[in-house]
Formats: structure tokens, sequence, C-alpha cells
């Protein structure tokens, strides 16, 4: 059954208080988006990584903000406990743009990111060499 546009509103909103913690730098902001159990995977060129969310909050905390950064979140996929949002960030930090997946479930009556998977543009990565 296809959720309401509402549900999209909600799931929406839940992903952006990930957005707003990067964009703020702050992962105090950005851990109400995630589970407690949440893991986050991800490839800066042919550096892959993975392991528990902490490691993406200690990113967010060392990076910090950046007057450029510009992103946009898209619910790509809404179904009763599960979503899938697409996240687009640029100049996280001034110099990096990054492509995020997450994988959200509906846990208590809320949503929480449960995965993050990313992956840096090789664009961005030559700009940094």
């Amino acid at each position: 059954m296809r959720a309401s546009l509402k549900e999209y509103q909600v799931v929406e909103a839940a992903a952006l208080k990930r957005l707003n913690g990067v964009a703020e730098g702050d992962s105090a902001i950005a851990r109400d988006a995630f589970s407690e159990e949440a893991m986050v995977y991800g490839c800066s060129g042919s550096q892959f990584s993975c392991g528990p969310i902490q490691n993406f909050f200690s990113d967010v905390d060392r990076v910090g903000s950046h007057p450029k950064f510009e992103a946009r979140v898209d619910v790509i996929a809404l179904e009763e406990t599960m979503a899938v949002v697409r996240v687009l960030e640029e100049n996280w930090g001034g110099n990096a743009d990054f492509t995020d997946y997450l994988l959200m479930m509906k846990l208590n009556g809320e949503w929480k990111c449960v995965v993050q998977v990313y992956n840096q543009s090789s664009n961005t990565l030559s700009a940094q060499s």
C-alpha cells in the first residue's frame, strides 16, 4: 500500500535532522536521525570505510560547517515501516561532494536511519589532490 504524502513529509523531516547536523557541523543535531545501532558504509575513491554511525558523527564534528555547503533530500521509496532516502551534498567542508543513501525504518513510531551508505564524488577527490 502506498504511503500518504504526509508520511513522505515525516520521513523527509527525519532525514533533514541528519542534514542539518552536517550543515551546522554539529553531530548532536544529526544524532536524532539515527538508531543507536546504525551503521555507515562508504567509499571515498578507492578507500572503503565501514563501522558504527559514531564514525560519521566524528567526521561531522571534525569537518564543521561551511558557508558553501548545499544539499537536498529525496525520498525514493516508502513502505509501511521502511524508506530509502537519497541525500545529495555539495561542498561539505568546502571541498567534498557526496551522495548518500539512507535506509530508514519506523521504530517505535519514529523514522530512524539504520544504515547510511555514501560515495564521494570523484570530481572532488581529484580536486583535493
